[in-house]
């Protein structure tokens, strides 16, 4: 009985699951914690895989892992392969104006033209979150690092990376879907472009190719073997995925599927057969970890405006969904634009949340908690309607994260997304991608395993477009 590994190095925290590669069945799993923050010492996400592991009963009778990670995170190396700084991570918007300028100065001055030729270049226009973007900044603000750049990896790269115990830096391999969200990655010719990475560097061409960008490997492809030094040497490891992927992987979502994943971000992601380019900015142009490709929304704000609202009114999670349930429809006129750590869709890094509709009747502790799941739902309604005018045909969503096992999420999501929502049993869905794909690697096969996803709950509401136009007459107010 073979047995595989996925792990899920996430934002928050590190989870390995080990099943049946045959069936799919768990067999045993384990978690870390990551510290907070928007930067990170990778060696902090690298012992925290290691705990996760031992928690998980260790790799001893493994035969394959594969790693997926938050997508974006800035890992320089220099030519030793020490780590320059600490990573910046996606939700770090330091990098907001470097992003900016880099559309700037490929429109040359023109902003709707630069949009334009980033999206035909590379699928997504740059934002604070992807790589190209936190690479100019790092320019900008510390160039003696950036000088001393000679590789750059993501985090599950760098990762596995570490799990094989390679010290070359020409051994870093990705996969499509996570090298697609760095802004230099054409997922369509399946090429990385120096050009724009030169750009981001402010290096001439020739001096952008000294780079070593991670090698991209094939969705199912035997990426390395383990490190024999840490006891691995018996486990092959995959190329990896970006954590979106990995979810969708998880979720075997096909051609035609979309997922909504509220986690420490949120996701709209719909898989498709064809790239997308949108010079809005609203969808990034993404692969996925099959073949495919990934178009997706993804916000800044989601579960933690749960987190964040509980703890203002002095509650658990289950006691908001209760607080939520108990208030109408609408919270009584009373709207939560929640970007609370500022938002990438829309792109507004520099944003606050606000509170609107605050009157007497309005002001309860049920309205604030309904007002709270409402508007987190709104940033996932417009991001299903950003990835709708890019083609896809939305008629039904699965909904995954920690903030889908909340009741009040759940009842209210058909409702403001305006689709029946399907809900399956409480998983760590980018972790289970991670080990799909580790089982792919082992048998070779032309398609990832066809694991039974368990049952799945389907919930429906009567849409309330009531709720999304007020949402969107509040949210029109800040900039």
């Amino acid at each position: 009985m073979d047995l595989v590994a996925g792990i899920d190095s996430s934002t928050q925290s590190c989870k390995v699951v080990i099943r049946e590669a045959a069936s799919g069945r768990l067999v045993r799993q384990g978690r870390a914690q990551h510290p907070e923050g928007t930067e990170v010492d990778p060696e902090l996400w690298w012992d925290a895989l290691r705990e996760a592991v031992a928690q998980a009963g260790g790799l001893d009778d493994v035969a394959a892992v594969a790693v997926a990670g938050q997508q974006h995170g800035m890992v320089c190396l220099d030519a030793g392969g020490a780590v320059i700084r600490p990573a910046l991570l996606w939700n770090d918007t330091r990098s907001a104006q470097a992003a900016t300028d880099l559309v700037l100065e490929l429109g040359s001055g023109d902003a709707q033209q630069g949009a334009k030729r980033w999206v035909d270049a590379v699928g997504s226009v740059p934002v604070a979150a992807l790589t190209v973007a936190k690479l100019r900044w790092l320019v900008e603000h510390e160039p003696d690092h950036a000088e001393a750049v000679a590789a750059v990896a993501l985090p599950h790269d760098w990762l596995t990376w570490r799990l094989s115990g390679a010290t070359s830096l020409d051994t870093l391999v990705t996969d499509r879907s996570d090298a697609s969200g760095t802004g230099y990655f054409d997922a369509v010719e399946n090429e990385y472009r120096y050009d724009l990475l030169g750009l981001a560097l402010r290096r001439d061409p020739d001096r952008a190719r000294q780079v070593v960008l991670p090698r991209v490997a094939a969705p199912h492809e035997v990426a390395a073997t383990g490190d024999p030094a840490l006891g691995y040497g018996h486990v092959r490891l995959g190329p990896g995925c970006g954590d979106n992927a990995g979810a969708a992987l998880g979720l075997l979502l096909r051609p035609g599927d979309t997922s909504v994943s509220l986690g420490t971000s949120g996701v709209v992601a719909s898989v498709s057969e064809n790239g997308t380019a949108d010079p809005s900015g609203l969808v990034a142009g993404f692969a996925d970890a099959t073949g495919h490709y990934l178009p997706l929304a993804c916000t800044l704000n989601a579960s933690r405006v749960l987190d964040a609202t509980a703890r203002v009114l002095g509650v658990d999670h289950e006691e908001l969904s209760e607080l939520a349930l108990a208030a109408e429809p609408g919270a009584h006129g009373l709207v939560h634009v929640p970007y609370l750590e500022g938002e990438r869709t829309p792109n507004l890094p520099t944003a606050t949340g606000s509170l609107h509709g605050m009157t007497l009747a309005s002001m309860t502790r049920q309205n604030v908690a309904r007002a709270a799941v409402e508007g987190m739902l709104c940033l996932m309604a417009d991001g299903i309607e950003a990835v709708r005018r890019q083609g896809a045909s939305v008629d039904r969503v699965t909904l995954v994260g920690g903030a889908a096992r909340s009741t009040a999420v759940r009842a209210v999501a058909p409702a403001v997304l305006g689709v029946p929502v399907m809900v399956p049993a409480p998983g760590e869905y980018v972790a289970d991608g991670a080990a799909r794909q580790a089982a792919w690697v082992l048998c070779q096969g032309a398609e990832p395993p066809q694991w039974s996803s368990g049952e799945s709950e389907l919930h429906t509401a009567e849409p309330t477009p009531e709720v999304l136009e007020r949402y969107h007459a509040a949210a029109s107010l800040i900039s």
